[in-house]
């Protein structure tokens, strides 16, 4: 054993560093088993090595004997976390550049995971697990977005409580069976797409509202909460959750992607409301991430760990979130332009100007508003719009302030050849003119033509090069020869791209990724980042490197593996 190193920590398979980046492959006759288990005391290994283009090849053979000391690696450094050895197949490869992320991960096979399906349906009930082919189809895919896999979740469960939760992942984690949570099936990126398909958890049956403490202002919910139901249930105490993403979205999605939606440019996104998480471990342990309080100091920020994670680190089963009041009055004003260029510069203006009223300012092009022309609501189409890049502002404060709010902003938007001012004079009226910006997505999705599919993606980038971004974008995609449109949140310096185009064409699908993949270039060249509130899933992994670098990466996969070892946590989702 000249020249090795056993590095600690490894839970599954033994690692040998000091060889200057060499792989090191370990081929076993036996599998491992936990300690105690009869046959345990002596297992053989043969390592070879690989030389890499910065290093020489180090011996050829190592005999690892583990017999007097039922694996003699105790003495010598050789640790396994929790004392369980097992190879998860006969040969496994790792890189000793990042010696704890083993380059494969082998998962039950489908009778096995059939077979946890089985057992979870005896402890939580027949009823709470369905292998119905629609309802798996459902589950599986997303006309919302080309981020989909082929692979399904051999059964979708019903968890009803905590506990639910914990014994399914008790189970899947015994037989190292994938768990894919999934809400309210809005999410664009193939955030619960099922690569190794495995068991999908769907927190529909999670939805009361456990506690509602309107003098602290917070409430603690369960993850199937619908965000709009939530707030008419708590109205009358003259209080709201901000957040502002898809009508369907439930709070649990909303947790896993740190959504926004149109009120993040005066209340931020998701991280800023939840004060603490109760989450289920991939193992099944069950952790509360802090207390109550406003403010804490204590230990870990473990939530906003949690946050945006996608559920890859444990299933969110309990959630308290801050509350806002309701703003004393509202309103809502639509202001076309005749280029993007200048509807994104007046945006610009707009947030500089310190306006303290503005609770929403969003963008849709002169595409979108064609569209609800042809294809809006009966409510909507009441209107004839302007087919010209739009603004949709949204204003929140006293009413007298309000007024004043609305004057600055006529003043503001003058240079940038703003069209007709379009303000509403009743509560009537602001719901009409909103209720365009709110139907875009929906109303865009229901006139794809068959056949086609969506490639919907969206940036942020620094107030200062939003303009730049946007008319970069507009551009290229007018020259794509199909359906492409710009419409998003540019208060906060983000916005949504979204393109139809003909999977069968294989030219037109490449000429789309390309387009994707240019924008998204674009955006990290202006220091921005490649998801604003899509985060990644399956399908912007590659560009999360790219913003991030390997480092940052090898540190979040570091933290996976202290909390998901065998990697059964949606896997396949933000890294590799």
């Amino acid at each position: 054993m000249a020249g090795l190193r056993v590095i600690p920590g490894c839970r599954r398979g033994l690692h040998f560093g000091g060889t200057c980046g060499r792989r090191v492959t370990l081929q076993t006759t036996r599998q491992l088993r936990p300690l105690g288990q009869p046959g345990s005391s002596c297992r053989q290994y043969s390592a070879t090595t690989a030389s890499t283009p910065n290093g020489r090849g180090w011996g050829r053979n190592a005999f690892i004997a583990s017999g007097a000391l039922g694996l003699v690696g105790f003495g010598a450094g050789v640790m396994f976390g929790k004392g369980y050895y097992e190879l998860m197949q006969p040969k496994a490869e790792w890189d000793l550049n990042t010696p704890n992320i083993p380059k494969a991960i082998t998962y039950a096979n489908r009778f096995e995971m059939l077979h946890a399906a089985e057992e979870i349906a005896r402890l939580i009930g027949q009823d709470c697990v369905s292998y119905d082919s629609d309802v798996l189809e459902h589950h599986g895919h997303s006309d919302w977005s080309t981020s989909n896999s082929s692979e399904r979740a051999v059964a979708v469960v019903f968890p009803r409580t905590t506990e639910d939760v914990s014994t399914i992942a008790r189970i899947c984690s015994k037989r190292k069976v994938p768990m894919v949570p999934f809400g309210a099936g809005s999410s664009v990126e193939g955030n619960f797409s099922q690569p190794y398909s495995g068991i999908c958890i769907d927190f529909t049956n999670m939805d009361k509202v456990i506690s509602f403490h309107p003098e602290d202002m917070d409430v603690v919910v369960q993850p199937g909460v619908n965000w709009v139901d939530l707030n008419n249930k708590i109205a009358h105490t003259n209080l709201f959750a901000p957040m502002d993403p898809s009508p369907t979205a439930t709070v649990g999605g909303m947790v896993s992607t740190n959504c926004s939606g149109t009120n993040a440019f005066r209340y931020g996104t998701m991280k800023d409301w939840v004060l603490n998480l109760t989450v289920v471990l991939p193992d099944g342990q069950t952790v509360k991430t802090r207390r109550r309080p406003r403010k804490t100091s204590a230990g870990y920020n473990l939530t906003s760990l949690f946050v945006g994670a996608e559920g890859t680190l444990g299933m969110v089963t309990e959630i308290t979130l801050k509350l806002a009041p309701i703003p004393q009055d509202t309103s809502v004003a639509v202001i076309p332009f005749p280029s993007i260029n200048d509807a994104a510069a007046a945006a610009t203006s707009l947030i500089r100007s310190g306006i303290s009223g503005l609770a929403a300012l969003e963008i849709m092009d002169d595409a979108q508003m064609a569209i609800l022309n042809k294809h809006g609501s009966a409510t909507v189409r009441q209107r004839r719009w302007q087919e010209k890049p739009t603004l949709f502002i949204k204003f929140s404060g006293t009413t007298e302030a309000i007024k004043s709010d609305i004057s600055r902003v006529s003043s503001l938007v003058a240079p940038f050849n703003a069209h007709q001012l379009i303000f509403a004079r009743s509560k009537t009226e602001e719901s009409n003119l909103w209720a365009a910006r709110k139907e875009a997505l929906f109303t865009m999705v229901n006139i794809r033509p068959e056949g086609t599919e969506m490639w919907s993606t969206d940036v942020a980038v620094p107030i200062s090069r939003l303009a730049e971004i946007i008319t970069w974008s507009k551009e290229e995609c007018s020259k794509l020869g199909i359906f492409a449109s710009v419409i998003g949140h540019v208060g906060d310096g983000n916005f949504h791209v979204a393109m139809m185009y003909d999977p069968r064409n294989a030219g037109q699908k490449e000429a789309v990724g390309k387009t994707v993949k240019e924008m998204m270039k674009r955006a990290l060249e202006m220091e921005g980042t490649v998801s604003g509130e899509h985060a990644i899933g399956i399908g912007k992994k590659g560009s999360l490197r790219d913003e991030l670098g390997v480092e940052t990466i090898g540190l979040m996969r570091a933290l996976k593996r202290a909390v998901d070892p065998d990697w059964i946590m949606n896997p396949g989702k933000v890294f590799d």
